[in-house]
């Protein structure tokens, strides 16, 4: 989870389309979804029929989404055999009249085990090749790599290689010199090693809008700005304006009324980018006079039932996923594969 998986899937589509015209997508099991047309629909299949407009109707994309009870009703009545049958369908009508379909993935090798469709099983099903997607690093990488081709190989399946995700930038020809080497003892191949982009762990405003469940107190542009650090507002309000700056977020309690002004001020001295957005916590809901003041605000003010370290840790554990509405961040990763992977090798392994 959080390797890059769909990321690197993103970006290969991309880079596939030249080779193979008309390129599939699966994600055969999902575990966060969204409803659409009354149908749970994993976020990463949203997103890449979103990009792609793959044609095909998403609950073939997603024939499986594993709900909060779905491992209890599997383990009271399995239906082993009904699931199989559901992702083989699902997977021909994604596979007709294409060149091409990309399986992603929903972990490691034995994420969804406990309900007997583990990927490593799901990809001997469909008859799949594997790349694994991991961390940059050289020991802990090549070492969780094994354990997880360990599972493939139990099922039959043939793993192609390896991509390495989140590299600092000037370790990447360090590491793929001493993870190629690592992985080729292993009789694995490094097929490319992708470095770390910090735009792509940035949050929107709406992202953490949605994980609060909060209430927009204004009606900003747009709540697409992107998050690039946080300030809880803890302090008094002349030492927190030395925190204001772009990309920040500033979590403080609603009855802060004197860093939420100073906040306010300091945004309208600022013409060019200013701070990402304000979380008000504890459900405190400001004075009018003051609700007026953020009313004009042109950043985001959300309002959030929970107090300060609850929503510091919910923004800080948050899972950071690349949306349809995310052009700059998919145009980044759709050049990240092109340039640092070898897409080449991928198709002669097939």
């Amino acid at each position: 989870m959080n390797e890059g998986k769909t990321t690197t899937s993103l970006g290969l589509i991309a880079a596939l389309q030249p080779h193979f015209p008309r390129v599939g997508y699966i994600k055969p099991v999902g575990q966060r979804f969204v409803e659409i047309e009354e149908q749970k629909i994993d976020e990463d299949t949203v997103l890449m029929d979103a990009v792609f407009r793959l044609n095909c109707p998403l609950v073939d994309m997603n024939p499986i989404a594993v709900e909060p009870d779905f491992t209890r009703k599997y383990l009271q009545a399995s239906n082993n055999e009904a699931l199989i049958r559901r992702i083989q369908k699902a997977f021909d009508r994604v596979a007709w009249e294409k060149d091409f379909v990309l399986c992603e993935g929903s972990g490691h090798a034995g994420v969804g085990s406990v309900f007997d469709l583990s990927n490593a099983q799901v990809a001997k099903i469909l008859g799949a090749k594997v790349v694994i997607v991991t961390q940059g690093g050289i020991g802990r990488p090549i070492d969780e790599v094994c354990l997880n081709r360990a599972l493939f190989e139990k099922e039959g399946v043939e793993v192609i290689g390896v991509i390495l995700n989140k590299v600092l930038g000037e370790k990447v020809d360090y590491v793929s010199d001493f993870a190629r080497r690592g992985l080729k003892r292993k009789g694995l191949e490094l097929l490319g090693v992708l470095p770390y982009e910090q735009i792509l762990c940035e949050p929107s405003v709406d992202q953490i809008r949605e994980e609060l469940r909060a209430e927009v107190l204004n009606q900003p542009p747009s709540l697409r700005a992107l998050v690039r650090d946080v300030i809880i507002g803890a302090m008094g309000a002349q030492n927190a304006m030395k925190f204001f700056r772009p990309g920040m977020l500033l979590i403080t309690p609603g009855d802060r009324e004197d860093i939420l002004l100073a906040a306010c001020a300091s945004v309208e001295s600022h013409t060019a980018e200013s701070m990402a957005g304000i979380v008000l916590t504890g459900g405190l809901r400001p004075s009018d006079n003051v609700l007026q003041v953020i009313r004009t605000m042109p950043i985001p003010v959300l309002l959030a039932r929970e107090d300060s370290y609850q929503v510091t840790s919910k923004v800080h554990n948050l899972i950071v996923k690349t949306r349809p509405a995310d052009a700059e961040k998919i145009s980044l990763i759709r050049n990240l594969i092109a340039n640092h992977v070898n897409v080449g090798k991928i198709i002669e392994s097939l």
